[in-house]
């Protein structure tokens, strides 16, 4: 295989060109088309964004007159783009934390599938002259992605409004050390029951989808928070100070473990992690003194430098040759390794 800037030799494994610094064209299966997009993509870019950065509404129009054989791929880079993901990316000085986030946003708020997100995602990057590695699904876990949603939205509620839980709504709970939200509410906003310091437990109902950030930050006494599986985006710092929550389980279906979600969780003992966590963000679990052991999945690819600083005992348990071993290992951090195949309880 060779660069197809200046032909030098690339090994399979290469994400950009040692000689020249190009990102590597990579194929998406079920968009055949998608590395001619690619190199498209980067010849808008180059010969229209010499020495500025990239305009999204300029970028918009051109995809517009110069994507017209390919239809279906243009109108849904048009769509992600337009919903910020490309402003996003450009924003974020990190580059694995922009893609990270993208993705995030491609499945969690532009709602399309894990293959259309990393057709965007490489699409994007090589159009930056980012490295990017595709998250390659296999036919068989694929299967079973589907299987999953097609079961979550059978038992989910249909056609529920969205209802949102604010501040103002939460007031009524402000001395109440047992909460029980019966109404068939969406989303918890932002900052809802941040430092409510009388409440031991909280029960939700099985609609809600969205907890925002910083939510329940500060409950210091919050023993007991039971996430019903309708859930599917925790915002960042959700839960953190609460310093008496021992137990979270996190539902499957949610991708991301945002900036500072149990961030000085003192006494936070077991955290359940689903196989669809794909990224553990800044400081998400840092001063979780009583952290001992951490299963994490093959589907994290991204883990912040800074999300366990401060976990003295903490052990993760992952596959071995993973991108968590890597990081496990480059981090010092302790690590049991677990064959692929097996399960990480066993």
């Amino acid at each position: 295989m060779q660069c197809e800037i200046c032909n030098a030799e690339l090994k399979q494994d290469d994400l950009v060109c040692k000689k020249c610094g190009a990102p590597i064209l990579q194929n998406v299966e079920g968009f055949e088309n998608s590395m001619a997009i690619q190199r498209l993509l980067r010849k808008l870019i180059v010969e229209n964004f010499k020495s500025s950065t990239v305009n999204t509404r300029s970028l918009l129009a051109l995809l517009r007159d110069y994507l017209t054989d390919y239809k279906p791929e243009c109108n849904l880079l048009i769509y992600t783009i337009s919903s910020g993901v490309l402003r996003n990316m450009l924003a974020e000085e990190n580059k694995d934390i922009a893609v990270m986030r993208a993705r995030s946003c491609l499945l969690s708020e532009c709602f399309i599938s894990e293959r259309a997100a990393e057709f965007v995602l490489v699409c994007l990057t090589y159009m930056l002259k980012w490295p990017y590695k595709i998250n390659i699904i296999k036919e068989d876990e694929e299967e079973t992605v589907v299987l999953r949603n097609k079961k979550d939205v059978e038992e989910l509620p249909v056609n529920v409004p969205e209802m949102v839980l604010r501040p103002g709504d939460a007031v009524k709970y402000r001395l109440a050390k047992n909460i029980e939200i019966k109404k068939n509410y969406t989303k918890i906003e932002g900052f809802c029951f941040d430092k409510y310091k009388m409440v031991r437990t909280v029960k939700l109902p099985p609609t809600i989808v969205t907890i925002g950030e910083y939510a329940f930050s500060g409950c210091k006494h919050l023993r007991l928070i039971e996430l019903p599986p309708s859930v599917r985006v925790i915002r960042q710092g959700a839960f953190s100070q609460c310093t008496e929550l021992e137990k979270i389980t996190i539902p499957e279906g949610v991708i991301e473990i945002e900036d500072n979600t149990f961030l000085c969780c003192e006494s936070l003992e077991i955290v359940e992690i689903p196989s669809t966590v794909s990224s553990i963000g800044v400081q998400a679990f840092s001063g979780c003194d009583k952290l001992k052991k951490l299963y994490l999945p093959n589907s994290v690819k991204f883990i912040d430098d800074t999300a366990f600083l401060c976990c003295p005992d903490i052990i993760i348990r992952c596959y071995e040759n993973s991108y968590v071993h890597r990081y496990c290992v480059d981090n010092n951090i302790k690590v049991e390794t677990v064959l692929i195949g097996k399960s990480l309880k066993d």
